[in-house]
């Protein structure tokens, strides 16, 4: 047997219950039955941003960072190693890749704010990988110290006026934005309201219409991470040292190494959604503004089950739900309780006839408390649309937990020779 057959094996769980994979045609059947959904719920209850341009733009802006803090996590996770710490590694990319720009044009910066979260990346790699030290500590630890080094930079660059944010970016200072040809001629269709053409037209004009180049690139990123660790000798490597460092090692493979790499990337990844929430979201680099995406960001690869197509639809789910909250949010969220409570009913009836019991009923409580509250009020109080997107968090994660399977030594301290 060769050395990648071998190095293939110690990838691959074999214990692990048989599922059934994710594949394109099912992943294109969910965002069809999605969309559906969604117009549907528009049908309804007339909740026009549900599938405006605005709403989708909205949601593809709050949802790249959340994917690009995803794939860092995918990339140390796959490498056996826990990253706590990619918030703190958005919150150096947020600085760096704005300082950068200010400083050196659009795609310097985005290249030194990448260069800042893989420096934070780089630091927890020596932290976890090398001296050993407990992965969670070493990632809170870097979460905690990367605002304190932010201030610092900030003061002494800005000065005491800018020591909480940066100077606004100028329109050369920040990366382009592009547009699909004659997709934006369909506003008109948009606005004639028709069931799910118009929906299809808004969705798609939120999607390819005043695009920044830097979302481009964080969907290649993905497609790219999936052919690099799946179809690739250097992932295959990553991979197996995720699954069972020994096996690994005794094939030759240099443990550390390859630990290192899947670090450094995932840090390099955080950090370019920290440039995207400095340059892109905003054009300004302010204190805080990472605001939990990198543990959003986690959230959104669990429940991928540590794949990139899956951490893709995490995300936008995270970022549609924040979308909407930060727009007419109370209306918008009161009309998704139809949805959100049917997807939930559905969910408790596939899970009685698969004998789960006690996620079945967890679902149908869920569902019918959904329709409850659809009916008991007009609107949503604020406070609960604010935390719509947390609460999305903990409901989906909570829902899916029996199916996930996390790389068999994620997380497991590794000594070479042990």
């Amino acid at each position: 047997m060769s050395t990648d057959a071998m190095l293939s094996a110690v990838a691959t769980q074999p214990a692990a219950p048989k599922r059934r994979r994710m594949s394109t045609a099912r992943i294109l059947l969910i965002v069809a039955g999605a969309l559906i959904g969604l117009s549907l719920v528009h049908l309804l209850t007339g909740a026009d941003d549900v599938t405006s341009q605005g709403a989708i733009q909205a949601a593809l802006q709050a949802a790249v960072p959340i994917g690009l803090a995803g794939l860092g996590g995918l990339w140390a996770e796959r490498a056996g190693v826990v990253n706590i710490g990619l918030e703190g590694q958005m919150i150096l990319g947020t600085w760096f890749g704005a300082w950068g720009s200010l400083n050196y044009g659009p795609w310097v910066g985005l290249l030194i704010g990448i260069a800042g979260g893989a420096l934070g990346g780089l630091l927890h790699a020596l932290a976890t990988v090398t001296f050993g030290v407990d992965h969670i500590i070493s990632g809170v630890a870097i979460t905690l110290l990367a605002p304190g080094i932010t201030r610092y930079l900030s003061f002494i660059v800005w000065g005491s006026a800018g020591a909480t944010q940066s100077p606004a970016l100028k329109p050369d200072q920040t990366v382009p934005r592009v547009s699909v040809p004659f997709v934006d001629n369909l506003e008109g269709l948009e606005k004639h309201h028709w069931f799910l053409i118009s929906d299809l037209a808004g969705v798609l004009r939120g999607l390819l219409v005043d695009v920044s180049l830097v979302t481009v690139l964080a969907v290649l990123l993905i497609v790219g991470t999936w052919l690099v660790l799946w179809r690739s000798p250097f992932g295959l490597r990553v991979r197996s040292v995720g699954e069972d460092p020994q096996a690994a090692e005794s094939l030759g493979i240099n443990v550390y190494k390859y630990k290192y790499y899947g670090v450094v990337i995932s840090g390099a990844m955080a950090g370019l959604g920290g440039v995207y929430l400095s340059t892109v979201s905003s054009v300004i680099f302010r204190e805080g503004q990472t605001g939990g995406r990198g543990y959003i960001g986690l959230a959104a690869m669990i429940f991928g089950n540590w794949r990139p197509g899956g951490l893709a639809m995490g995300a936008s789910l995270f970022g549609y739900t924040d979308a909407l909250q930060l727009r007419r949010g109370s209306e918008s969220v009161h009309a998704l309780l139809i949805l959100v409570g049917a997807l939930l009913l559905a969910l408790a009836v596939w899970e009685f006839v698969r004998r789960n019991t006690v996620i079945g009923v967890v679902a149908a409580v869920l569902g019918v408390g959904s329709y409850v509250l659809y009916f008991a009020v007009d609107t949503i109080p604020t406070a609960l649309v604010q935390a719509a997107p947390y609460i999305t968090v903990l409901v989906v994660l909570a829902l899916a937990a029996q199916r996930l399977r996390m790389p068999a030594a994620d997380g497991k301290p590794y000594r070479r020779g042990s």
